[in-house]
């Protein structure tokens, strides 16, 4: 099959490689569209050393199912594969799991390929209403549809006011995931000129280009990680607030300790997303709640190296890039 193989820092290379092997438990998924996160942004640039090289990258995955009892069906792919035994996975953290695999980190190979094997039950069956562009979206939007649960949980007093700190997928399915779970005055703060008008224009958002560092927002989520953005949301969020925290950009740096401690301000990390969070998001997208979903950029799988080219030099108004296999049977 062919692949798009990361061979080094800044190096991708279309390459012919052997088919994955189906375990037991596993079924095979041609991929049909695959999204570029910023976790593959950091491999790529040789940021990650989770992630060495030669290696499939890429996990935002929708398909069909080839063979098998469930072959044909449209399904969109949990990448987060976890032991079902442990206690974290018996309550319901299995995003917590101390075995936790997720595909396009060894020992798993990803989805920048024509074929993807996994575990049956990391698979969600996507009606035919909907696109696999569309169903493609649940795992990044799975990140924050997670950060918010679980930061609405702690907060305590008003719901009303909230900001996202990016608005690339992670930052925009925040935003989608906050009104879809009760928060409707959102703003998302984008830097990035082409992108901010892209999400104004297109996508019915509230943007502004820095952050409002006036602690009125109840709730902040920092889509991006940085020293900066931490800053920020220290500076933007009320007393008594929450800052929720997805981004990986940085390991250190940013926080208001000092104030965080005076105005009780609660800071929650989240990982990924619960398995149920998952199924939670794609639902979201299958009843519509989260919008269009159309704000995604499609690219061919064997030209996915000028695609991370243009998302590193800032040339991508798009939230998300899309790539799809030549092969795959169905695009929209």
């Amino acid at each position: 099959m062919k692949a798009l193989v990361y061979t080094g820092p800044e190096q991708l290379s279309y390459l012919d490689v052997p088919p994955p092997t189906v375990g037991e438990g596993d079924h095979l998924v041609r991929v049909c569209c695959v999204g570029i996160c910023g976790s593959d942004m950091h491999a790529y640039l040789g940021h990650d050393d989770r992630r060495p090289a030669p290696l499939i990258l890429g996990h935002e995955v929708a398909g069909v199912i080839e063979g098998g009892p469930r072959d044909g069906e449209r399904v969109t792919v949990n990448p987060l594969v976890t032991c079902g035994t442990c206690p974290a996975c018996r309550e319901g953290y299995d995003n917590l799991c101390p075995k936790r695999q997720i595909i396009s980190m060894p020992p798993r190979e990803g989805g920048f390929a024509e074929f993807l094997a996994i575990p049956g039950t990391n698979l969600v069956k996507v009606p035919d209403t909907v696109s696999l562009s569309q169903a493609a979206l649940a795992e990044p939007i799975a990140c924050g549809w997670h950060t918010v649960r679980r930061s609405l949980a702690v907060l305590y007093g008003a719901h009303n006011r909230a900001l996202v700190l990016g608005g690339g997928a992670i930052g925009l399915g925040a935003a989608l995931s906050l009104k879809a779970q009760g928060i409707d005055d959102v703003t998302i703060v984008e830097p990035n000129p082409a992108r901010r008008t892209y999400l104004i224009d297109v996508c019915s958002q509230t943007v502004l280009e820095t952050a409002p560092e006036n602690g009125l927002f109840d709730l902040v989520i920092d889509g991006v990680g940085y020293t900066s953005t931490r800053a920020a949301a220290s500076a933007c969020v009320r007393p008594g607030g929450v800052i929720g925290h997805i981004g990986l950009g940085e390991d250190q740096g940013g926080l208001d300790i000092r104030r965080m401690t005076l105005q009780e301000v609660t800071f929650v990390g989240t990982y990924t997303y619960t398995a149920e969070d998952f199924r939670q998001t794609a639902h979201a997208i299958f009843e519509q709640r989260l919008g269009a979903l159309d704000w995604t950029d499609h690219r061919s799988l064997a030209d996915g190296g000028g695609a991370f080219e243009d998302i590193r030099n800032g040339a991508v108004a798009e939230p998300k890039i899309l790539l799809v296999p030549t092969a795959a049977p169905e695009r929209n």
